[in-house]
């Protein structure tokens, strides 16, 4: 769900089933900073993985 088009045609990020979904930039934001400093290392699901635990934490503490 994080391909961005090259132009071509129709990816899943702009793929009717993934519409509802928001704040892309912040994913891309992640994997610009860890490509910069770890180069083809880390994929787009691991930084998804990460994102997804750093907001499940976040919202279990102000549910506290």
């Amino acid at each position: 769900m994080l391909l961005d088009t090259d132009g071509g045609g129709e990816v899943e990020k702009s793929g009717f089933p993934n519409l509802s979904l928001h704040a892309f930039y912040a994913i891309d934001n992640a994997k610009k900073a860890v490509e910069a400093a770890c180069p083809g290392v880390v994929s787009c699901a691991d930084v998804l993985a990460l994102a997804a635990r750093d907001a499940v934490v976040l919202v279990s503490k102000q549910n506290q």
